[in-house]
């Protein structure tokens, strides 16, 4: 066998623009609108669930606090990190390159080929579309 076809990484960044600055704080404070709304959902449903519990098993209410308050932890550090999101989004310079993910090519290599120089790739978009591919 003389050649072999490959997946190779390629990292996929973008220039921050202000609409992708924009696009980006809009989907952080979403996600932290989702997780004050479901925090609130768990503490309404947790009165409702303890008020019933309390009535049927005092043990199993003691079980029932700690599975909330898991879920409550849970929920805080999920906020905690959003918060950090947001700021970092905040700080965002325009102009400036972020990675965004990372996707994988196809590669034909053969005896004498230098992998390093067919890995390493990156793809650049500005607003969704490429604007350079570099190796």
């Amino acid at each position: 066998m003389d050649q072999i076809t490959l997946r190779v990484p390629v990292t996929v960044k973008a220039k921050v623009t202000p609409a992708l600055k924009e696009k980006i704080l809009k989907n952080v404070e979403q996600t932290l609108a989702d997780i004050d709304r479901e925090m609130q959902n768990l503490e309404d449903q947790a009165k409702r669930m303890m008020a019933e519990q309390a009535k049927i098993d005092a043990q199993g209410l003691i079980s029932l606090r700690a599975q909330v308050e898991e879920q409550k932890q849970r929920l805080m550090a999920a906020r905690t990190k959003g918060v950090a999101d947001k700021e970092a989004a905040m700080q965002l310079a325009i102009g400036s390159e972020i990675v965004q993910g990372t996707t994988e090519q196809m590669v034909e290599v053969k005896i004498g080929d230098d992998l390093d120089a067919l890995t390493g790739v990156e793809v650049l978009l500005e607003d969704g579309k490429i604007i350079a591919i570099r190796r």
